[in-house]
């Protein structure tokens, strides 16, 4: 611990007083902050054999783990590489001194997205969560992992199965398993959740936007409210006039249509307030966590 504290505390330095996590995109011929290539990667899931992309820091450890769940329109590019801003989430925590797992849930199951799609066949509750503990089980046991400390993220459709992954019952979860140690949801949908008894295990926070028609943050605070009353550590920010994916890199909000509440369609688009403020909230957090 004390190795990997003065590890991240020499990697400020060289990054400025500003900090190695200032918002705003890194410049990809900055020496500091130049990375190598993430490495392909298969990770033998509950029914199908995952994909993904391991991204390590310099250094043999142990790191801090962070896995990464992309939304429903799945994180790879048009070259089958991780996009823009799942790509920019990974590269910020290996500058941070994490190894990042981006995990696949759709291209080996045979889909590219399922937004628009009225039934799931790979659920938030289910697939996904084992998903997610099969992920788990492959950090815990990389060399230079700290398996005590793997902390998850998750996007909108990741984000619901960030939710569901942090519960006693989740499925996956293994008696005298590898657990979380804590865990990051960016808007989820909490609607579902509402009508259940949930109560995450492990600290968790919740980075919603007050603008979002497709995942509306008022159902998170409802079940935020009621898990803190019985004890959880959750924690969440609603950003005032944020939509859906405000934290992407770029993209100006637009309508798309046949996804959201009743397909009716929803809005997506970047807040570059929301999103630094959030960037910044995130990482302070994170860091108090794995410490």
């Amino acid at each position: 611990m004390k190795q990997w504290l003065a590890g991240l505390a020499a990697t400020v330095l060289l990054a400025g007083c500003a900090g190695v996590w200032q918002p705003g995109i890194v410049q990809s011929n900055d020496p500091v902050t130049r990375l190598p290539q993430p490495l392909p990667v298969t990770v033998a899931g509950s029914d199908v054999e995952l994909t993904g992309f391991l991204y390590r820091p310099a250094g043999s450890g142990p790191h801090p783990a962070m896995l990464q769940l992309h939304g429903c329109a799945g994180f790879r590019n048009a070259a089958g590489q991780p996009n823009e801003s799942y790509r920019y989430w990974a590269e910020h925590w290996v500058r941070l001194g994490f190894v990042v797992l981006i995990l696949d849930s759709f291209t080996p199951r045979g889909e590219k997205e399922i937004c628009t799609q009225n039934i799931r066949k790979i659920r938030v509750n289910a697939e996904r969560v084992r998903d997610a503990y099969a992920a788990l089980d492959y950090l815990a046991a990389l060399d230079g992992v700290d398996a005590s400390r793997v902390v998850v993220q998750g996007w909108s459709n990741g984000g619901s199965t960030t939710l569901n992954a942090v519960t006693e019952t989740a499925p996956g979860r293994k008696p005298g398993g590898p657990r979380f140690r804590a865990a990051v949801a960016y808007y989820p949908g909490c609607s579902q959740l509402v009508r259940t008894r949930w109560q995450p295990t492990v600290p968790l926070l919740i980075q919603s936007g007050g603008a979002d028609d497709w995942t509306p943050a008022g159902y998170c605070e409802q079940i935020a409210q009621r898990a803190r009353a019985a004890g959880a550590v959750v924690e969440i920010d609603v950003y005032p006039d944020a939509h859906h994916s405000f934290d992407r890199v770029r993209g100006a909000i637009r309508f798309l249509p046949n996804v959201g509440p009743g397909g009716k369609g929803a809005h997506v688009g970047v807040h570059p307030e929301a999103r630094e403020k959030a960037l910044r909230r995130t990482t302070e957090w994170v860091l108090a966590q794995v410490r």
